[in-house]
């Protein structure tokens, strides 16, 4: 999708867009620079090549960070006006960027059905060049990593899908990266299976050969089986409990104190508590000045920022 999306058209589509959004009451007034902005990132992508450089001059570069909303947005100015005409027989439909499922209730006539679902499929294509690819009607689909299955009694069954190419390579241990690493990809993965499967064999199956993936990596089964165990556990405590952490409705505003520094991890690097005490010595509440959480922004906002989380990669 990425690489079709005519970036003229969608630069003139999305500037237009930022224009009528931000001319709205108690939206801060940054419009002329967010759109300089997006026209310097989406005319501006650089391509290394060995030891070349190429400037992209048609579609959008796939690794630079806006891509992603930059996809979602240009498609979802299509789907507002056509989705809408569907819905007698489009009960339900979603995307995420270039992946979307949807739920077709079809007619009683058959030919009409046949002819309606074709215009459907013309109807998505519609839009400066974009091409989708869609898979005929079926109780069955696959969606991002989940495998979908309508079952006559109307419920809809949920497995993992896993492509065949899948080598699970995952970070040897003899890798350098944070010793917690291990822990979070188990607790990570056990999680999600855990969610994302209907059937308890299936969960089954799954865990086991995740922990049998590890262990080709290298990792030992001393140190797998307590992390397992505990990583089960943690995750049918967590299952158990959303529910109820889902009444809660988020806050309106932003209320977190912390703010995150992303560092390549290195074995030799300077341990994160020298960091932190840096951070509180130089930065949070340097000696004979306003701690940064009581300083204001351009906004005339309190900064509130008090806390610096290492995110290693």
């Amino acid at each position: 999708m990425y690489t079709n999306i005519k970036t003229d058209v969608a630069l003139t589509i999305i500037s237009q867009l930022i224009h009528q959004e931000l001319r709205k009451p108690q939206q801060p007034s940054y419009t002329e620079a967010l759109v300089s902005a997006i026209h310097i990132v989406f005319t501006n992508s650089i391509v290394k090549f060995g030891d070349t450089y190429w400037r992209q001059i048609s579609g959008t570069g796939m690794g630079i960070a806006p891509a992603p909303p930059w996809a979602t947005i240009f498609y979802a100015l299509h789907e507002q006006h056509f989705i809408p005409k569907w819905s007698t027989h489009l009960i339900f439909y979603n995307r995420f960027i270039n992946n979307i499922i949807g739920i077709w209730l079809p007619h009683p006539d058959m030919a009409t059905d046949t002819s309606l679902w074709s215009t459907f499929c013309t109807d998505l294509q519609q839009w400066h060049g974009l091409e989708w690819t869609v898979s005929p009607l079926s109780t069955r689909c696959n969606f991002l990593d989940l495998a979908l299955t309508l079952t006559p009694t109307g419920k809809i069954d949920t497995n993992l899908f896993e492509k065949s190419q899948n080598l699970y390579l995952y970070i040897p241990p003899g890798s350098a990266h944070p010793k917690g690493m291990i822990k979070g990809l188990i607790f990570g993965n056990a999680l999600r299976i855990m969610r994302l499967c209907s059937h308890d064999n299936d969960v089954s199956t799954h865990l086991t050969n995740f922990k049998t993936q590890l262990l080709a990596r290298g990792y030992p089964l001393s140190l797998l089986k307590p992390l397992f165990l505990q990583a089960i556990q943690h995750a049918k405590t967590f299952i158990r409990n959303q529910g109820r952490d889902h009444m809660t409705p988020p806050p309106l505003h932003n209320t977190s104190t912390k703010i995150f520094l992303h560092l390549e991890f290195h074995p030799e690097d300077p341990k994160p508590q020298a960091i932190h005490r840096l951070w509180q010595e130089y930065v949070s509440e340097p000696e004979g000045e306003p701690p940064l959480r009581d300083m204001c922004n351009s906004f005339k906002e309190k900064v509130n920022l008090d806390r610096l989380p290492i995110a290693y990669s």
